[in-house]
């Protein structure tokens, strides 16, 4: 599909969302492939893993990586594996500050190609966020950074910007822009479709992942910055 301005301009990859109503809202009909997407909400928790695990499983699955850089929560791996991620494909980053954040951002997109970025860099500035949107032109590395509500106020390079408001159990999806085309109106997504597991899958609780066998957990792979190298 091709746009220019309202109309046609260049084409656009994009991986799908696994959310029919926002694939049928964004340009190209997904997430904007080799692009950061910002996703801005008041309060982490808000269900924005879980709009992402349709697209985290298919990825995973298909032996890419996934990479997580300073998440304010701790990953439970019993409940990503029972939503069909493939544990082995995630990697888990801590860092010590903003700098080292912003660095391993770039040595991962830069040194990944391809997979999935998700990272909560502390204000970021448009020059910084130009250069980790220019990194992942290159790699085809599709990136998305959390950021708080002070972000809507600011100018951003990223293709796409996502409001994100929970909303009695649903996701409400505002689209505060998006490359090629007018924003579109506002997407809810029911909290029967964020939680639901692929085909074939079920989500593990919390009291059933007391006894789930403990070697998975250990399949997720937590690197300090100090010891980080860029994974092939």
């Amino acid at each position: 599909m091709l746009w220019r301005g309202k109309q046609v301009s260049h084409r656009i990859a994009t991986l799908s969302s696994g959310h029919a109503s926002l694939d049928e809202a964004l340009p190209g009909g997904g997430w904007p492939q080799g692009a950061i997407t910002e996703l801005v909400n008041d309060t982490a928790g808000c269900g924005e893993l879980s709009l992402l695990l349709p697209l985290l499983a298919r990825l995973s699955r298909e032996d890419h990586w996934i990479s997580m850089i300073d998440p304010p929560w701790i990953p439970y791996p019993p409940a990503l594996h029972g939503h069909g991620l493939a544990l082995e494909k995630l990697l888990l980053i801590r860092t010590q500050n903003r700098g080292e954040s912003l660095w391993a951002c770039e040595q991962v997109v830069r040194g990944i190609s391809g997979g999935v970025l998700l990272a909560w860099p502390d204000s970021p500035s448009f020059s910084e966020l130009r250069r980790l949107q220019l990194a992942a032109e290159r790699t085809q590395k599709t990136v998305f950074l959390f950021q708080d509500s002070k972000a809507v106020s600011t100018s951003s390079p990223a293709a796409l910007r996502l409001k994100l408001t929970a909303d009695d159990g649903d996701l409400q999806l505002r689209v505060l822009k998006c490359r090629g085309q007018r924003p579109a109106a506002s997407i809810r997504i029911r909290r029967s479709q964020l939680l639901r597991p692929p085909a074939g899958l079920r989500v593990i609780s919390a009291e059933s992942g007391k006894h789930f066998n403990s070697s998975l957990k250990k399949q997720v792979l937590s690197l300090p910055i100090s010891r980080m190298s860029v994974v092939s």
